[in-house]
């Protein structure tokens, strides 16, 4: 059925700012935290081994949710699920810096967790929706990963900042006129939902095995490090949450309306591009936990020194982006996403080569300069291949699959590095730990090739008189043209 345009061309501006505002709300909390962890640890009353749930709580519930965070955007509507994710957001950061227990803390991250897996959906599906297929697209993503950067940048440098002279509890209280003020601005600047379409079904039994197999998945990943992979509760959890995720893909084969339709699987960009969110993140993310390790555990940074030597990292990401935007516009999704990763594996190298027991920071610049621009020439292009040729009403759960690819990656990736690091190491802490840290460094460049593999399977793009032939309204809802397009990739 057509639905009416979302937005005017006119009117997409203050759209895409408040999207990528949403994108910034969300990457600032995340190196925030990071820093912050060892004055967590000591205030709260974390042990070393239960610290990382300040981290993993997150991750756990936005792996586990993300599939019904997409469903939920496209059924009941993105402007109500981009609104009620950033209430969570905020009340459970304010929760987070009043926790005085280590329970109430983890909690209040796997509610941010969940916060998480409702707004990123709404927010690449509204993209998707209100901007066309290809450079306008393209440019939105952009300006949506440099947000991101951006806040990355700002995160490093706040936590610092807040964590020196006003205590943890700061970096959690941030978030709370941030997301509320961006929910709040929703209803003013994101028109109305449409009216539910008749038809379509939420798919309970889908939802449920989804949410419970991928949290069971991501928990037991983020567990087998600590308890070791063959312990009865990693054991267990990963079983049983495979075994659920075989009972979802059995539902959605059944389902008149799935939660995830199984013939998305049959789009060539959008499989392709949940491998690279797999691998993207593995690699990629795990660098933010080894290299703080480093600084802190090698080298002796407090919270504010490592805030900003992340900054040079998050500012180069930031350019990636915007350059990731002009090589899809000339050389297409494919060789983009080749540069991004390749740029990355070599950065990776560089940097890894570089730790040292007294090196300066200096000697870090190159590969983290290779490295960024990588992740931010991969990030936006990652993003674009998973929308490309996905109907408009199924926008949400595509951008919703590739993401949850992407959370399970960075588990198993940073379970995978950590393991790999702990076994070339001689120690747990000071300059002992820089053979296991360059051995995971090089480890991850290595990695990182299974996703240009992945990425070589992409269609090379359509030759410059099909690509020009694109109408120019840039803002036309994707679900609009849908009704007067041919049949979608997965249709």
């Amino acid at each position: 059925m057509s639905t009416p345009s979302r937005v005017s061309v006119k009117g997409s501006g203050p759209l895409l700012a408040l999207l990528a505002f949403g994108q910034f709300i969300s990457a600032i909390d995340y190196n925030i935290v990071y820093v912050a962890l060892p004055e967590i640890g000591r205030a709260v009353g974390f042990d070393a081994h239960s610290l990382q749930w300040v981290i993993s709580a997150y991750a756990v519930a936005f792996g586990g949710f993300l599939l019904l965070g997409g469903r939920a955007a496209d059924l009941l509507g993105q402007r109500r699920m981009f609104t009620v994710a950033l209430t969570l957001y905020g009340l459970s950061s304010l929760v987070g810096g009043l926790a005085t227990q280590p329970g109430v803390l983890v909690a209040a991250r796997a509610v941010q967790g969940l916060g998480g897996a409702l707004l990123l959906p709404a927010t690449l599906s509204l993209i998707a929706t209100s901007f066309h297929e290809g450079p306008a697209r393209n440019r939105a993503l952009a300006i949506w990963g440099g947000a991101g950067a951006v806040g990355l940048a700002l995160g490093s440098l706040l936590g610092g900042i807040l964590t020196e002279y006003l205590g943890w509890e700061a970096v959690f209280y941030v978030n709370v006129p941030l997301a509320l003020g961006a929910a709040a601005a929703a209803f003013a600047v994101i028109p109305a939902d449409p009216a539910r379409e008749r038809g379509r079904g939420f798919d309970l039994g889908g939802g449920l095995t989804a949410t419970a197999g991928f949290t069971a998945v991501v928990f037991g990943v983020v567990q087998g490090p600590e308890e070791g992979w063959t312990s009865p509760q990693t054991l267990v959890s990963l079983l049983v949450g495979l075994a659920l995720v075989g009972v979802f893909l059995a539902v959605e084969a059944r389902t008149p309306h799935p939660l995830m339709p199984l013939r998305l699987l049959r789009n060539r960009s959008l499989v392709a591009a949940m491998g690279i969110t797999f691998v993207f993140m593995g690699t990629f993310g795990a660098q933010y936990y080894f290299f703080t390790v480093y600084l802190q555990n090698v080298h002796g940074y407090g919270a504010m020194a490592t805030g900003l030597a992340f900054l040079p990292s998050a500012l180069t990401g930031m350019v990636g982006t915007q350059v990731s935007e002009w090589l899809l516009g000339r050389t297409g999704v494919r060789t983009t996403i080749l540069t991004g990763l390749l740029l990355g594996a070599g950065g990776m190298t560089a940097l890894a080569l570089a730790l040292s027991e007294t090196g300066g920071y200096a000697s870090l610049l190159p590969g983290i300069v290779l490295l960024s621009l990588g992740q931010g020439l991969s990030w936006t292009a990652m993003f674009a291949a998973a929308g490309t040729g996905v109907d408009a009403r199924h926008q949400g759960i595509a951008s919703a699959m590739a993401s949850t690819t992407q959370q399970i990656g960075g588990a198993v990736g940073l379970a995978v590095l950590v393991a790999v690091a702990g076994a070339s190491a001689d120690a747990t802490s000071g300059p002992a730990l820089v053979p296991g840290l360059r051995t995971a460094g090089l480890t991850a460049a290595a990695l990182t090739l299974l996703g240009v593999a992945t990425a070589l399977t992409l269609r090379r793009p359509p030759t410059p008189a099909i690509a020009h032939a694109a109408p120019t309204d840039d803002a036309r809802p994707a679900r609009e043209r849908a009704s007067h397009s041919p049949a979608r990739q997965e249709d």
